[in-house]
């Protein structure tokens, strides 16, 4: 007999169900890259009002990484413990509350610190998405849909990047650009009071009768044959008597690294090198492009071109992660997306070709991260894919929020940009070759082939027991 797990990721895929999720889903992860994106652009009009050192305009980007960095951690394990539903809601409306208060900033420091707060919020959004959207993902199905869930990042910054140089001439213009966002996304927050909680979910946390009313309307709703199912009872541990409070935080690296050291790594490694070249490209772009001589629409078109190709590097990436794989994917488009950072910044005179290089870059970086996160949240069992994920991303964020600082005062006046970028190069380089060794690939396996001590029982559930109609 199949479990209840079975059944939902066997099920047939229907935009009015799973793509719902998606779609809702996706559009928060936009907001994330609209304001990572933005720091890059907020930098150069910062420094001009508040009179800022190079090294002081890299707090910018440093404040708001590490705030998503702290999100990352905590909202990946309120999902793990509390539901992802409640989460998913829940980070929206923090961030817009923290980004409208930033754009009335007086002075900035406390800017720097609503920055930070609003990344707190945002940063739980990228484990709690796509842990939710791979739970209600047929298996078949999942590899693309997760690495299409991407596809909003590089919108995301393409729009951020279009309303921002739209916004240059006017006065108060990174405020404006600020305030944009938070309409949306309280709006964005309402809606995803709908969504169900994840049914793998809260099979694995004990929740059957809530389980069974949600896989039961999945069910009705994608026009699958109805059929019996069981549903595992919960190894200990999984459930309330996990620790609480700060004691969190640390069962949930406790327990990730007992689980598995090897993935640990892996994913942290991959996170940290993969997310620290993009990030360092993202966000220092336009200050680049500004040091070289070009003017403010070039140097702010830069980046909006590189997301813009990326669109098109998405939509290979979700074509090519099912044929091809997620280990070979990411292996080899990691190294040469940074090896085409090495070429933009030796052509940097040339403006043309320093274009066509960040095109490149663009195209190649959006191959990579899709899958990256797709793997990232198949790697971990389902009691622990958000606190995985978060730990990965909170990582990397940590390790991405100090390097504008470090880029800008030290590596990049140091060694140049060239050199800069190809030692980030090699970095990248040892993490893939690391992957390889160490860790599984996760093509056509089912969420929780490998799990924590030994199976579960099975329950069995009747197949029409009664139940509540399920909300949203």
């Amino acid at each position: 007999m199949k479990t209840g797990d079975q059944i939902v990721q066997e099920l047939p895929w229907k935009w009015g169900v799973q793509g719902r999720i998606f779609i809702i889903g996706g559009l928060g992860y936009l907001f994330d890259a609209w304001d990572i994106a933005l720091n890059g652009f907020l930098m150069p009009l910062l420094s001009k009002e508040f009179g800022l050192s190079i090294a002081e305009s890299g707090l910018v980007a440093t404040a708001n990484l590490v705030g998503m960095a702290v999100g990352a951690v905590v909202w990946g394990g309120i999902a793990d413990r509390i539901g992802r539903k409640k989460a998913f809601s829940a980070t929206l409306l923090i961030f817009a509350l923290f980004s409208v208060l930033g754009a009335l900033s007086p002075e900035f420091s406390v800017f720097l610190v609503l920055r930070f707060l609003a990344g707190v919020g945002l940063g739980g959004c990228i484990p709690v998405d796509y842990a939710l959207v791979s739970e209600f993902s047929p298996r078949k199905h999942r590899g693309r849909i997760l690495t299409a869930l991407d596809l909003w990042w590089p919108i995301g910054v393409t729009l951020c990047g279009l309303v921002a140089t739209t916004m240059v001439p006017l006065p108060g213009n990174w405020r404006w650009m600020l305030s944009t966002m938070v309409l949306p996304a309280l709006l964005l927050f309402w809606i995803r009071r709908g969504v169900p909680e994840s049914p793998i979910y809260l099979t694995r946390v004990g929740r059957n009768a809530e389980a069974r009313q949600v896989i039961d309307d999945l069910v009705a709703r994608t026009g699958a044959l109805p059929e019996q199912y069981e549903i595992p009872v919960p190894a200990a541990g999984d459930g309330a008597d996990r620790p609480k409070g700060l004691r969190a935080g640390v069962d949930q690296f406790r327990r990730l690294w007992k689980y598995n050291p090897r993935i640990t790594s892996v994913c942290w490694l991959l996170f940290v090198t993969i997310m620290l070249v993009y990030y360092a490209a993202l966000t220092w772009m336009p200050s680049i492009l500004k040091q070289e001589g070009y003017d403010d629409t070039a140097s702010f078109m830069g980046p909006t071109l590189m997301s813009g190709v990326g669109i098109l590097g998405v939509l290979a990436s979700t074509w090519l992660v099912d044929v091809v794989g997620r280990k070979w994917l990411i292996g080899v488009s990691a190294p040469i997306a940074t090896g085409a950072l090495v070429g933009f910044a030796a052509m940097l005179k040339v403006e043309t070709a320093a274009m066509i290089w960040i095109a490149a870059f663009g195209f190649l970086i959006q191959l990579t991260i899709p899958v990256l996160y797709a793997y990232a949240a198949e790697l971990y069992p389902t009691t622990l894919r958000a606190s995985g994920f978060g730990w990965a991303s909170s990582v990397s964020r940590v390790s991405t929020g100090f390097a504008p600082m470090l880029f800008g005062s030290v590596m990049w006046p140091l060694l140049g940009l060239p050199m800069t970028f190809a030692v980030l190069g090699v970095v990248v380089v040892l993490a893939v070759v690391w992957m390889a060794i160490a860790a599984p690939e996760t093509k056509g396996k089912s969420l929780d082939d490998i799990d924590e001590g030994p199976p579960p029982e099975p329950v069995a559930v009747p197949l029409h027991a009664e139940k509540e109609p399920v909300q949203g």
